[in-house]
C-alpha cells in the first residue's frame, strides 16, 4: 500500500469512484467544478492510499488557521473503499496526515464525522481523536447537501 499526496486536479479526478462511495449523488462534472473552486486557494489537497494502481482510500486535507488553535490540519471527506475497509488503510492515512501536520507546524489535526458513522468513530478514537464540541449547521439549501 502506498500513501501519497495528490497534487494535481487530474490526480484528484482519478479518485472520484472512491469519493462517490461516500457521496453517491456527486457527479464527475460537479466534482470537477468543486475542485476548480477549492484548489486555487492553495489550502486544499488530497491524500490517497493505493493498492498498486487502485485507489483504496482518499481524504481531502485543508490547512487553516483559527484564533483558538492557530495553524491546524483538517481531514475532510475521509473514505476507504468498501473492498478495503478494516485492513488498516484508514490508520495509514491518518498516520501520514499526523506526520504532515507535524511537518507543517500545525497545533492539531481536526475532522468532522457524521454522528451515525460508528465504525469511523471507533477508528478516530483509536487514533487519539476525541470530541471537542459540536459542529452546528443551519441549512440554507437542502438540495446543495449530499
Amino acid at each position: 500500500m502506498i500513501i501519497k499526496e495528490l497534487k494535481t486536479k487530474e490526480e484528484m479526478l482519478g479518485v472520484f469512484p472512491v469519493l462517490q462511495e461516500l457521496y453517491p449523488s456527486l457527479t464527475f462534472e460537479q466534482y470537477s467544478i468543486e475542485l476548480n473552486l477549492m484548489l486555487p486557494n492553495n489550502a486544499y489537497g488530497q491524500v490517497a492510499a493505493f493498492d498498486k494502481e487502485v485507489c483504496a482510500g482518499v481524504t481531502g486535507v485543508w490547512i487553516g488557521y483559527k484564533l483558538w488553535c492557530g495553524k491546524y490540519l483538517e481531514i475532510d471527506n475521509f473514505v476507504v473503499a468498501k473492498a478495503y475497509r478494516s485492513q488498516g488503510i484508514g490508520k495509514a492515512i491518518i498516520d501520514f496526515l499526523k506526520q504532515k501536520a507535524i511537518e507543517e507546524n500545525c497545533s492539531m489535526v481536526a475532522l468532522d464525522s457524521y454522528t451515525t458513522n460508528f465504525k469511523a468513530h471507533k477508528l478516530f478514537y483509536n487514533e487519539g481523536f476525541g470530541p471537542k464540541g459540536f459542529h452546528f449547521i443551519h441549512v440554507l439549501k437542502d438540495d446543495a447537501l449530499r
